[in-house]
C-alpha cells in the first residue's frame, strides 16, 4: 500500500505530465495500418476532388488515392477542409496522414513531398480590354491588386514579387478557390488573379474574355505532402506514383479530367457560349426527351449535336449527311427518322444511334471510355472502330481505353494499316478531334446547364418555318458521314 507521501508524489508527477501535453494538444493520428484507413485532407476543387450533381465524388487525385488504398489494402477517407492552408495544417498537426488538394510543392513547409503527380505553371490572369492587358514584366504589375487563393504556391510567388515591388497589392479573398476567383475576375469584381495555367484553361471555357497577362517564374509540380517522419508511408507513396507514371495511369487520369480542355480556342468558346444563349433554348426540350429515351445525359447529346451542326437543323454536308445530328440516309431509315431536317426527329434519332453504338461495344469497356469510343464510332461507324480496336491489340495497346485508342485511330488513314481493314481506310484523326471537342462542349454545358429531372412533363414542342429559318446561319462542321 502506498504511503500518503507516495500518493502525493504520483499525483504531482501525473499533473506535470498532463501539463507538458498542454490542454489544446490533439492526439496524433494512428499509423494507417493500425487505423485500417488512410485519412486524406482535401478541398473541393474542379480538378482533384469534385462532387457532381448526384453526390458522387471523383477527381484526378481522388481516383489516384483510391487506387493507392487498394494497393495498401486499406480504406481511404477524405476529409474536406475549406482551403489548402488548413489541409496542410491538418497534416502538420497530425490529424490526417497526408493532403491531396492540387498542392504545389512548397519546400518552405516542414513537410516531405512525394514524387510529382503533374507539372504546373503559374500565371497572372486579367480581362481582355482591361488595364495593362499584356504585362511583360514585374514592374508593370505595380499599382495593380492581385488576388490569389490563400495557401497556394501562386500566392507565395505574388508575395515574393511584392517584396521586390512594393507597389504590388495582394488580396486573399476568404474561402475562395480558383474557380470563384476567376469568375469574379471575369465579372469585373477583381483586378488580377494569380493561379495555375490549368485552372485558367478551365475558366476560359466559361469566361473567354480572360487572358494571361504575366507568366510567373519557376514552374513547379503538384504533389502530396507527408509529415517529415513518415518514411515508410512516403516510400510506399513514391513507389506507387512511380508505377502509375510508368504504366500510364497518371496520363490516363490526366486525360480523363483535364488534358482535353486545351483543345478549343477562344473563338470556338465564344461562339459556343453565344449559341447556348441564342439556339439551345429552342431545342432543350428535345434533348431532355432524348435523355428520357436513352439515358444519355442530355447535355452530352447536345454537345454531339453542336459538334455536328452547331445546332442547325438544316445543316447539310456535301457527302449527304443532314440535319441537327448529321445522319446518313441509311442510318435515318434504320432509326425510323422520316425527316432528317426535323430537329426533334434528328435529335432523338441521333441519341438512339449513339446509345446503340454504346450497346454494341463489349461489356468490359467501362464508362466514361465507353461513351467516348461510341462517340468516335458515331463519326467512323462501328466497322472502322472494330478494325481500330483490332489494330490496337496487335500493337499491344488497350483497346478498351480511349487514352490508347485516340493514338490508334489516326492510323486508319495510313495504307499499311488500312489495307487490313474490311471497311477500308478512314479518317480516324477526324473522329479523335470530334470526340475531344464533344468532351469540351459537354464540360461547358455540364457547368452551365442543370441536369434533366426524370419524371417532369415534357412540353409538346414543334418548330415552325420561322424557327427553322432562324437557325440556318451556321453550316455543318462535318465533312464525312457518321457511318
Amino acid at each position: 500500500m502506498k504511503t500518503a507521501a507516495a500518493r502525493r508524489l504520483s499525483t504531482l508527477l501525473l499533473g506535470l505530465s498532463l501539463a507538458a501535453c498542454g490542454p489544446a494538444e490533439t492526439p496524433r493520428i494512428a499509423d494507417y495500418h493500425g487505423l485500417g484507413e488512410l485519412r486524406i485532407a482535401t478541398r473541393h476543387d474542379a480538378i482533384s476532388y469534385r462532387l457532381d450533381e448526384d453526390g458522387r465524388v471523383s477527381g484526378f487525385e481522388h481516383d489516384l488515392l483510391r487506387a493507392l488504398g487498394d494497393e495498401l489494402d486499406v480504406d481511404v477517407t477524405f476529409v474536406p477542409y475549406p482551403d489548402a492552408t488548413r489541409a496542410l495544417d491538418a497534416v502538420i498537426n497530425g490529424q490526417v496522414h497526408m493532403p491531396a488538394a492540387s498542392l504545389g510543392v512548397n519546400r518552405r513547409l516542414p513537410l516531405r513531398w512525394s514524387k510529382p503527380l503533374r507539372e504546373v505553371e503559374y500565371v497572372v490572369v486579367g480581362r481582355s480590354g482591361g488595364q495593362a492587358d499584356a504585362s511583360a514584366d514585374e514592374q508593370s504589375l505595380a499599382g495593380r491588386t492581385i488576388s490569389a487563393r490563400r495557401g497556394s504556391l501562386a500566392a507565395e510567388k505574388i508575395m515574393d514579387i511584392r517584396k521586390r515591388r512594393p507597389g504590388v497589392n495582394v488580396h486573399f479573398p476568404i474561402k475562395a478557390g480558383e474557380e470563384q476567383l476567376l469568375a469574379d475576375l471575369a465579372a469585373g469584381k477583381l483586378d488580377l488573379v494569380a493561379t495555375d495555367r490549368l485552372h485558367y484553361a478551365l475558366a476560359v471555357h466559361l469566361h473567354p474574355a480572360l487572358e494571361i497577362v504575366y507568366e510567373l517564374p519557376e514552374p513547379s509540380a503538384i504533389a502530396w505532402a507527408l509529415p517529415a517522419g513518415q518514411h515508410v508511408l512516403a516510400a510506399e507513396v513514391d513507389a506507387f506514383i512511380g508505377r502509375a507514371a510508368a504504366d500510364g495511369r497518371l496520363a490516363r487520369l490526366a486525360d480523363r479530367y483535364f488534358d482535353y480542355v486545351r483543345r478549343l480556342n477562344t473563338a470556338d468558346i465564344t461562339t459556343f457560349l453565344a449559341r447556348i444563349q441564342e439556339r439551345l433554348p429552342r431545342y432543350r426540350a428535345f434533348f431532355h426527351e432524348a435523355e428520357a429515351q436513352t439515358g444519355i445525359d442530355w447535355r452530352y447529346v447536345a454537345a454531339v449535336a453542336y459538334q455536328e451542326s452547331h445546332w442547325d437543323p438544316q445543316a447539310t454536308s456535301f457527302t449527304g449527311v443532314r440535319g441537327m445530328m448529321m445522319l446518313t440516309a441509311d442510318t435515318a431509315d434504320r432509326l425510323g427518322v422520316n425527316d432528317r431536317l426535323d430537329p426533334r426527329q434528328s435529335i432523338l434519332g441521333g441519341a438512339r444511334y449513339l446509345a446503340m453504338l454504346k450497346d454494341l461495344l463489349p461489356d468490359e469497356i467501362d464508362e466514361p471510355d465507353r461513351t467516348w469510343l461510341a462517340t468516335a464510332a458515331y463519326n467512323l461507324g462501328m466497322g472502322h472502330m472494330n478494325g481500330a480496336r483490332a489494330i490496337a491489340r496487335r500493337l499491344g495497346k488497350d483497346d478498351r481505353a480511349w487514352w490508347e485508342m485516340k493514338s490508334v485511330l489516326p492510323l486508319l488513314s495510313r495504307p499499311e494499316y488500312a489495307q487490313r481493314l474490311k471497311s477500308g481506310p478512314a479518317r480516324g484523326g477526324e473522329a479523335v478531334v470530334m470526340t475531344e471537342n464533344v468532351r469540351s462542349y459537354h464540360d461547358i454545358l455540364a457547368r452551365l446547364e442543370p441536369p434533366y429531372e426524370a419524371g417532369l412533363a415534357l412540353p409538346s414542342l414543334r418548330l415552325g418555318k420561322a424557327d427553322r429559318a432562324g437557325a440556318q446561319s451556321a453550316g455543318s462542321s462535318r465533312s464525312t458521314p457518321p457511318m
